[in-house]
């Protein structure tokens, strides 16, 4: 796959890595493969395409969780070249082109660009990126459920994403070629077909009429309608104007910096929710961690509950009133929240026992440790606790998702009389580095209160505040979770209060 003088660099480059998976603080990611495909932008027609195995410079990266990801193994890629022989190739293979992947923006660009920044060369530059994962998500909606590449070839009947570089880029195309199709059929009559009869009864939709919908149902309306049909071995073919099929539109919206229509006008919920504070976390799809992505959030809702300015203790809950749905933001992706009588739900516990104390098992994309420890869970607790898993999986379910679900209580045999939650510190990060995103307080036997402040992000520190057996008072928000064939509810503290005995 060589440069080729009559190149103008107009092709699409769709491109996909395989990696290492980290297992410690501060790993990082190693290249395993790389596979990508030059299509033409007038037909998609495929021109050129290259893979290879990747051998990283430390073999002893690929562990068996890394094996169990990809497949890929320690002997498979034992004489394959290294990042640094194949540079030239996926340099001229990227350079100038515009980028195309299923959540490219969030990982593989980023591994990219490590790749040549390790070896010393300046990193490889795009025309443009689109990144079907957000792209799709906007404009096709949660028809195929939290719309993976597995999920949305299942939904086609593409068959099993392979996790294999070149295989993978084949079926995102393919992807892209059924949801145009389907987009298409939709936008070609859209009188024709009565609008219930022709959504998915899992999809979540916006009405026609006004482009809004309000509170109402399982979900919040916000997409375009759907269809549930199947279709066979179709290829878009176009006609007397191919550039008005609706791949084309995809394509250039995101390529040509061209602005995206908003999919959801957040009236309804105007004095619940901050939007643009809640944080997207769209790399979930490929992220190749053991746990859940973080999904932290900073949500602002009214202070008219007794509780903790904003937040319920879970004896003032009634179940009855607590609901899901899905809402999209600005840039596309779609989050579930959990509401409670039209406000975000958010919880405060007195008292509460730390059973386990700070873990550090699993990282971020960065390498950071994800804290999170085990509190002893009240009566009272669970059964909200309970309530929501059961509301919340339900929707998971009628959209499309097949994952293994992850109760929010913990019941162990034998401890069923002994129920725990588990409590995530979340960080946030800025351009003077990474800090913890709960407000940690210290109070004393007094009933003083005073607020911890940590100079650097240290888990070893902070573990010394979370020995088993202390007892603290905790205000946390509600994050259900769709990643990587797991789904729950993940309970994100926002601020702890340690009693010092």
């Amino acid at each position: 796959m060589s440069s080729d003088p009559r190149d103008d660099r107009s092709e699409i480059v769709f491109f996909d890595l395989e990696t290492t998976v980290p297992t410690r603080t501060g790993q990082g990611f190693a290249i395993l493969e790389f596979g990508a495909i030059l299509v033409c932008p007038r037909n998609l027609e495929e021109l050129r395409s290259y893979s290879t195995l990747v051998q990283p410079v430390n073999p002893s990266l690929i562990s068996s969780l890394s094996v169990r990801c990809n497949g890929i193994t320690a002997d498979a890629v034992n004489s394959a070249p290294t990042f640094a022989d194949i540079a030239d190739t996926v340099y001229d293979i990227l350079h100038g082109r515009i980028w195309a992947g299923h959540n490219i923006t969030r990982f593989d660009c980023v591994r990219i660009r490590e790749g040549f920044a390790e070896i010393g060369r300046t990193p490889t530059e795009p025309k443009g990126i689109i990144d079907s994962l957000a792209l799709l998500t906007q404009r096709f909606g949660r028809r195929a459920g939290d719309m993976k590449m597995a999920s949305l070839a299942t939904y086609f009947g593409l068959g099993k994403q392979t996790h294999r570089s070149l295989d993978d880029v084949r079926m995102n195309l393919e992807v892209l070629k059924y949801c145009a199709t389907v987009l298409f059929l939709e936008s070609s009559l859209p009188d024709a077909f009565p609008e219930k009869s022709w959504v998915s009864p899992n999809a979540t939709t916006r009405s026609r009429k006004n482009g809004k919908s309000p509170l109402e149902g399982p979900g919040i309306n916000i997409d375009a309608s759907s269809s549930s049909s199947k279709f066979g071995n179709v290829s878009p073919k176009y006609h007397e104007n191919e550039e008005n099929h609706p791949l084309y539109d995809l394509l250039r919206c995101v390529a040509s910096d061209m602005p995206q229509p908003d999919t959801f006008d957040m009236t309804a919920l105007s004095n619940e929710i901050h939007a643009d504070s809640l944080q997207q976390d769209v790399d979930m799809e490929k992220k190749p961690m053991t746990e859940s992505s973080e999904m932290p959030s900073a949500v602002t809702v009214p202070g008219s509950f007794s509780g903790n300015a904003g937040f319920l203790e879970p004896d003032e809950v009634s179940v009855s009133s607590i609901r899901a749905c899905f809402v999209t933001f600005k840039d596309g992706v779609q989050r579930m929240i959990l509401l409670y009588e039209h406000a975000i739900l958010q919880l405060c516990c007195h008292h509460l026992r730390v059973r386990f104390g700070l873990s550090t098992k699993f990282v971020d994309h960065a390498g950071r440790p994800r804290l999170s420890f085990v509190v002893d869970a009240s009566p009272c607790l669970c059964g909200v606790l309970e309530a929501c898993d059961g509301i919340v999986r339900k929707l998971f379910v009628e959209s499309g998702s097949n994952s293994d679900w992850r109760p929010a209580v913990n019941k162990k045999p034998g401890f069923f009389n002994y129920p725990t939650v588990r409590l995530h510190i979340p960080t946030a990060v800025n351009e003077d580095g990474a800090k913890y995103a709960t407000d940690i307080y210290q109070k004393d036997p007094s009933g003083t209160v005073q607020k911890l402040v940590f100079s650097k992000f240290d888990a070893a520190e902070l573990d010394t505040w979370f020995s088993p057996g202390t007892f603290l008072d905790a205000s946390f928000s509600l994050h259900p979770y769709d990643y990587q064939q797991s789904a729950g509810i993940r309970l994100v503290a926002k601020k702890l209060i340690i009693h010092k005995e």
